[in-house]
């Protein structure tokens, strides 16, 4: 098959996709854009491909700016994405969650980079875990709806609500460098292994991919930032072996307290950036919650 029949194949594949993804070159040029971020930003292939990736954000992106211009540097991300506010084409502004991947050639080299995005439905939509699979889990369904009913008892005043956003450290190179057998595995044990510290009234389940959330209902944002330590303390000390080899695991952690009158997708979203906090301090670390506003 010719070079230019694999592009265009590869092209109509990208096309099809419902996300939108932007390819760029070594050197940040727009190469790819697919019919989904057209209809997502207003903006065509045309207006874009060439372009640097610099030019593309001073064009679209409204909120955001220096965390993604920090990704798009082309150095390997956490594998987290972010929320941003982007620009319309015609003038408008809406919110997207916006993920890039550095791409490699077979010996490593890296070749260029790809930005995948989509729209968020709704404002109340509940941020999640970076996900391999385009349908949540049925335990993953299960706790939101757990943490739906949860939320709406904190706010009748039932009863503290908190959240811990927790993501294995080394998760995503395990996934690479080992398969999904052995990360999948790893994160079994590691779920057991942070199920031993929870309180009779907590509850802990799989968020993405990568990454668990605990349900708490500790009193104050100290009470629960020190249960986030506790349990900090408890991962590093999981068993985990593959093929003979012991794997040191380290977990990132974002404890949120729920404030009044304060949405559930307000909340996550205010738990996952404190986890990813924590990654960008090093990771095996633990981040308290930032108030709202």
């Amino acid at each position: 098959m010719r070079v230019a029949d694999r592009a265009e194949l590869l092209g109509s594949a990208l096309d099809a996709f419902a996300e939108g993804v932007g390819l760029a070159d070594v050197v940040g040029e727009v190469v790819f854009w697919n019919r989904a971020a057209e209809m997502i930003t207003g903006y065509g292939g045309g207006d874009l491909i060439g372009r640097n990736v610099r030019e593309l954000l001073e064009l679209v992106i409204v909120g955001g700016l220096s965390q993604w211009v920090c990704v798009t540097d082309m150095e390997a991300s956490s594998g987290h994405g972010s929320m941003i506010r982007i620009r319309h084409a015609l003038g408008y502004d809406l919110q997207i969650f916006a993920r890039v991947m550095t791409l490699r050639d077979a010996i490593g080299m890296r070749i260029g980079s790809a930005v995948l995005f989509h729209p968020a439905d709704n404002i109340d939509s509940l941020p999640h875990g970076e996900s391999d699979e385009a349908k949540f889990s049925e335990s993953e369904v299960q706790l939101e709806d757990r943490l739906a009913r949860l939320h709406e008892d904190f706010d009748r005043g039932d009863l503290p609500l908190g959240v811990l956003w927790i993501s294995v450290d080394q998760a995503a190179e395990l996934r690479r460098s080992h398969g999904s057998r052995a990360c999948e595995a790893m994160l079994e044990s590691m779920q057991r292994t942070l199920a031993s510290g929870l309180k009779p009234t907590e509850e802990i389940g799989r968020w993405g991919s990568n990454d668990f959330l605990v349900v708490s209902h500790e009193r104050t944002p100290a009470a629960l930032a020190s249960h986030a330590q506790t349990l900090a303390g408890l991962a590093r000390t999981a068993d985990f072996r593959w093929w003979g080899d012991r794997l040191s695991l380290t977990v990132s952690i974002g404890a949120v307290q729920a404030e009044a009158n304060e949405s559930l997708s307000a909340l996550l979203e205010r738990a996952q950036s404190a986890m990813l906090r924590s990654i960008h301090a090093g990771g095996n670390h633990v981040s308290g919650a930032q108030g709202r506003g």
